[in-house]
């Protein structure tokens, strides 16, 4: 039970020392390259980083080979990679196209389109989509599932390993700290704005969300072995949509229907996503369940 209760809270006691380590970072950054962005981004930014480098030690101090943490041969890993970039598209696709056929999202009208700005906003979403998807999915679903499941059943790794996911994408302050205002407490303060905002009831339908993408993302990962390169395909499918969507539509606060998406995340995540993929994990979790009654010659 000792060895449970450590696990589960250890991977918040690895979050608030990193977000500590880059609110100092942060000030000392700025205080030698002046004001090149806002202190807020800065610790947001370290901190990421200092996360996906402690994979590395936390790898080798669980004993974790890169087969536990879900990573395939690299031929197998390409072949689930792009079967997850077409799993991203078909779970989340059907979104967006309802969200824009119910007058949620409309064409950003304000701006001119044409065809090679769109391919390069298309192409950078994709870059930066799957820069996203290799981190967080080497992350939660590599090392954090893979070092829970050492010390609680499976279900409590996927859940815990989910909350911890959902939970990291609100980890933000949305106050601005003028240069030249800023003091070595200034990254502190507002380190302790953003695990403050968990609080926030804003975030909750947002939060239910994005604790359902967790959720599917490590029932992929658990259900099927080695099987990291089709949850970073997926991710990264649904990173770069939601990312081009954004680019390319606004949210229109005056619809009828918008209680389906949350304004205060990013406007696509909602009450409409938690439905939908909590159907789509429905049936993946019926028709895995099939194959196993049914057993290799059913």
């Amino acid at each position: 039970m000792i060895r449970w209760f450590v696990s589960a809270w250890l991977p918040l006691v690895i979050l608030f020392t990193a977000a500590s380590i880059a609110s100092m970072l942060g000030y000392v950054l700025l205080s030698i390259a002046g004001d090149i962005l806002p202190l807020a981004k800065v610790i947001s930014k370290i901190t990421l980083v200092l996360l996906l480098l402690s994979i590395f030690p936390l790898k080798k101090y669980l004993q974790l080979s890169w087969t536990d943490m879900g990573f395939a041969p690299r031929t197998q890993f390409f072949k689930q990679f792009g079967q997850g970039l077409a799993l991203g598209l078909l779970t989340l696709l059907p979104v967006l196209v309802a969200l824009y056929a119910l007058d949620v999202h409309v064409w950003d009208d304000t701006r001119h389109w044409t065809s090679g700005k769109i391919a390069e906003k298309v192409g950078l979403g994709l870059f930066f989509a799957l820069l996203i998807a290799v981190g967080e999915e080497a992350l939660f679903r590599g090392l954090l599932l893979g070092g829970l499941q050492r010390s609680m059943s499976i279900i409590a790794a996927v859940t815990i390993s989910s909350l911890y996911y959902a939970a990291l994408h609100f980890l933000k302050s949305k106050s601005h700290v003028a240069y030249s205002d800023l003091t070595p407490s200034s990254g502190l303060r507002l380190m302790a704005e953003a695990f403050a905002n968990w609080l926030n009831p804003a975030i909750l339908s947002a939060l239910l969300a994005l604790f359902l993408v967790g959720l599917f993302l490590a029932i992929l990962r658990s259900r099927l072995p080695q099987s990291l390169g089709l949850c970073i395909g997926c991710h990264a499918a649904w990173v770069w949509q939601i990312k081009v969507s954004r680019d390319l539509f606004n949210v229109n606060l005056q619809a009828d229907a918008l209680f389906l998406v949350n304004t205060y995340y990013d406007g696509v995540v909602g009450p409409l996503v938690t439905s939908w993929l909590g159907l789509a994990l429905a049936v993946f979790l019926l028709w895995s369940m099939r194959l196993d009654q049914d057993g290799p010659d059913g």
